[in-house]
């Protein structure tokens, strides 16, 4: 068995590991994932709503392989059930619709934000259910054509 000890090395745990390396790690595990898959096409996109200078709403993800991947939509407490999550989750497919995206994923613990996305359009393909405790996680993907 390999040893894991080399000359100065010493281990790091919870608040001992900076943010920044934690950062490092995230980028090093994409950047890998994305040399194995190769062609990656990967962007950033996002969309913001403010009133005059307070954010009151957003949503942001990647796009990658002709697919939208959102990973935030958030709306602040005071501004929810007025339906500006969809608007903010229609400006951010229309962005994507324009990079020549063909299909949009995104994943919620929240039963009533899955139900929310299908009502936008979404299908639920797949539940894993106590994810953790007490909450299902929901993955659901919106199809705009298929794929070749």
């Amino acid at each position: 068995m390999a040893s894991t000890k080399g000359a100065g090395w010493e281990w790091r745990r919870d608040g001992a590991v900076t943010q920044r390396d934690l950062e490092l790690l995230r980028d090093g595990v994409i950047r890998y994932g994305r040399q194995q898959a190769q062609g990656s096409d990967a962007q950033d996109i996002a969309v913001a709503l403010y009133d005059g200078e307070e954010l009151i709403a957003g949503a942001s993800g990647r796009t990658e392989f002709q697919r939208l991947y959102v990973n935030y939509l958030w709306v602040h407490a005071d501004r929810r059930g007025q339906g500006i999550g969809g608007d903010c989750l229609r400006q951010l497919e229309a962005m994507a619709l324009k990079r020549g995206c063909v299909d949009a994923l995104i994943e919620t613990v929240l039963d009533e934000t899955a139900e929310m996305y299908e009502h936008l359009g979404y299908a639920c393909i797949s539940h894993v259910h106590d994810f953790v405790p007490g909450f299902t996680r929901h993955t659901l993907l919106k199809v705009w054509q298929p794929r070749d």
